[in-house]
Parts: C-alpha cells; sequence; structure tokens
C-alpha cells in the first residue's frame, strides 16, 4: 500500500502531501490516518518500508491482532501528539509508525516477559538501539517530532496491550 500511494503521490506531482498533518490547523486533524501513508522521496519511503518490516515482523511474532492493535494505537496517538505539539511544517511518512513499533517490541518484554518477547526486544535493542538519535532534532527536514511521539506511544501500547492480556490470564 505504501508504494501505491507513492507512485501515486509522484505521478501528481506530490499533491498528496496536503494529506499530511500540519500542526494545529483543524482540517489536517484527520490526516493522522492518511500522514503515514505519504511519503516525500524514495529514500523516505524505503527507508520507512525497511523499518517497517522489520519491526512488524518482531511484533508479528505473538499475534496479529496485538500488532493491529498495536499500529492503530500509534497512529493515532502519535499522529495526535504531532499535530498537538509538532513544529508548524508538514508531518508525513511512516517513521512514527516504526519507531512505534520498534518501542514496542523492546518494552513488550518489559511488561510481558517471554522468550519470543525478549529476543524481540533484544534484536531491537542490539541492530537498532542507534535509533533513540533520532528522536532528537537533527534535521530541518526531518519530523523527528514523529519519531519521538511514536516511541512514546509504542511504550504506550505495550502497557496498555500486555497489561490488558496479563488480567485476563488470571480470570
Amino acid at each position: 500500500m505504501l508504494i501505491a500511494v507513492h507512485l501515486l503521490n509522484m505521478m501528481s506531482g506530490g499533491v498528496l502531501v496536503a494529506y499530511g498533518i500540519f500542526p494545529r490547523q483543524l482540517g489536517t486533524l484527520p490526516h493522522i490516518i492518511t500522514a503515514p501513508a505519504i511519503h516525500g522521496d524514495v529514500s523516505h519511503l524505503l527507508n520507512n518500508l525497511i523499518g517497517f518490516l522489520i519491526f512488524a515482523s518482531l511484533c508479528l511474532f505473538n499475534s496479529v491482532s496485538q500488532f493491529v492493535r498495536a499500529s492503530v494505537f500509534i497512529i493515532f496517538l502519535s499522529g495526535l501528539l504531532v499535530w498537538l505539539l509538532g513544529r508548524p511544517a508538514w508531518h508525513i511518512g511512516a517513521s512514527g509508525w516504526v519507531y512505534g513499533l520498534w518501542s514496542f517490541a523492546i518494552f513488550r518484554a518489559w511488561y510481558h516477559r517471554s522468550l519470543t518477547n525478549c529476543i524481540a526486544a533484544m534484536v531491537a535493542l542490539c541492530f537498532y538501539g542507534v535509533m533513540l538519535y533520532g528522536i532528537l532534532p537533527a534535521y530541518p527536514g526531518v519530523s523527528f517530532e514523529s519519531h519521538l511521539f511514536g516511541a512514546i506511544a509504542g511504550v504506550i501500547a505495550a502497557a496498555l496491550i500486555t497489561q490488558k492480556g496479563r488480567r485476563f490470564k488470571f480470570l
């Protein structure tokens, strides 16, 4: 889907960027749903696709349902926080979702210790711990806010989703 949207955006001269998030502009509030599908260029798309495939795979080890719930939560919360607190600029791309899945994979192991969750967390930390630098405002054209709020949303999703699962196990 991300590739198809990018091709459509390229063929239309980049008009889909208008479906990104522009903080505190009421008309772009619904775009928290569409912004993750829109990318500025092929490099932006490929970076997000690679991260997405890796972290989605780590999250899918437990269940498709957990991945979907975490993804929906991450997209909505990170998008809302970008809309509320982001710099006045267009925010597009799946990096908030990617950072959310990354932190979800790590913190899911904190809240629900299982061998699978611990291995996923170790992979995310050992091979991709450098992503921590992405939450800092290093590059003017990069939405560090999406990275930061995506990571925060992933931590919260891990707490809510894994804690909910724990409660049901004891019933």
